[in-house]
C-alpha cells in the first residue's frame, strides 16, 4: 500500500478528485436535500476556478509540500515517530488522526482570528452548498492551511504515505459532507457516529453564527463532541435553512473576481453581522 500510494500519487490524487466530484454531482442531482437558490454553472466555474487558482499557487511558492515535507522528514530522521522508532502502522494511523485534529483546530482558528476569517468567509459566503463549496477556499487560505499542515507533519514524522492517504480522503470527505443530496435519518444517524455527514456540517454554513461556530470537522465526526462544538440540527430545519452570509447576498459570491478580492474590501464588516446576529 505504501509503495502504491507514493509511487502513483498524482494519478490517485487526481482520479479520487475527479471521481468523488463527478459522483456527488450526480447524486445530488437525483436526490437532492435543498432546493437551489441559483443556476448552478457560475457557482461551479467560481469554485472549481478557486480550487484550480489555489493548486497553482501552491505549486509556485512551495513545490515541497506536505508530502515532500514527510520525505524530507525521513531522508534526515526527524520528527516524533523517527526519535521514538514508532512502528509503520502507528505511525500511519496515528498521523492520520493527528492531522485531522489539526484540521479542526485550524478551522476554529480560521473562525475566531477576524484576519483569517476575512479569508474563510469566502467559503462561507457560497449561498448554496453543494460538492464545489468544499473545493471553494481562497487560494491565500490553501497557503496558509498547507504551510500549516507541512509543520505539523515534519515535526510528527508523519510517513508520506499517510499524509497522501490523509489528502486524498480529507478532499473527499469535503466534497461529501458539503454536497446537497439526501441520506436517509437512521443512515445519517449511525454514519455520523464517525464520520462528517451533509447534514452534520450543512449547520456550520448557516446564516446564524451561532450554527456557524458549531460542527467544525471536515472528516472525523469526535472532535466537534469533544470540545463542545457539536450541533445536531438547524433551528431553521435543513430544506429552509437560509446558508451563506447576510452581508454578502448572491449573486456577489457567484463570482470569481468577487472571491478572490472579498479578502481585501474594508467595506462591510461581517463583525458587525456578528454582533446584530447575537443581539436578535
Amino acid at each position: 500500500m505504501y509503495d502504491l500510494l507514493t509511487q502513483h500519487e498524482p494519478l490517485i490524487r487526481l482520479g479520487a478528485f475527479a471521481g468523488v466530484l463527478a459522483l456527488m454531482a450526480l447524486i445530488e442531482m437525483a436526490a437532492p436535500r435543498r432546493k437551489r437558490n441559483g443556476p448552478r454553472l457560475k457557482r461551479w466555474v467560481t469554485n472549481v476556478s478557486l480550487a484550480a487558482a489555489g493548486t497553482l499557487l501552491l505549486r509556485i511558492t512551495v513545490p515541497l509540500l506536505a508530502v515532500g515535507a514527510a520525505a524530507l522528514a525521513e531522508r534526515e530522521g526527524f520528527g516524533l515517530f523517527h526519535w521514538t522508532q514508532t512502528p509503520a502502522i502507528a505511525a500511519f494511523i496515528l498521523s492520520f488522526i493527528a492531522l485531522d485534529l489539526l484540521v479542526y483546530a485550524q478551522h476554529v482558528a480560521f473562525h475566531k482570528s477576524r484576519l483569517l476569517w476575512r479569508l474563510h468567509r469566502v467559503h462561507h459566503a457560497d449561498t448554496d452548498v453543494d460538492a464545489t463549496t468544499g473545493i471553494r477556499f481562497h487560494p491565500i487560505e490553501i497557503l496558509i492551511s498547507m504551510g500549516i499542515k507541512m509543520g505539523a507533519v515534519a515535526l510528527l514524522g508523519a510517513p508520506a504515505a499517510a499524509v497522501i492517504f490523509f489528502e486524498v480522503v480529507l478532499n473527499a470527505a469535503a466534497m461529501f459532507n458539503h454536497s446537497n443530496f439526501r441520506i436517509g435519518a437512521l443512515a445519517d444517524r449511525w454514519v455520523r457516529r464517525l464520520i462528517v455527514t451533509p447534514d452534520m456540517h450543512r449547520v456550520h454554513h448557516s446564516i446564524h453564527r451561532d450554527e456557524r461556530d458549531m460542527n467544525f470537522g471536515f472528516n472525523l465526526s469526535i472532535w466537534d463532541r469533544l470540545f463542545g462544538t457539536y450541533r445536531a440540527a438547524p433551528r431553521e430545519g435543513h430544506e429552509t435553512m437560509r446558508l451563506g452570509l447576510a452581508e454578502y447576498p448572491a449573486p456577489g459570491p457567484q463570482g470569481l473576481y468577487w472571491s478572490l478580492m472579498n479578502p481585501f474590501w474594508t467595506g462591510a464588516n461581517p463583525d458587525d453581522t456578528r454582533r446584530r446576529e447575537q443581539t436578535t
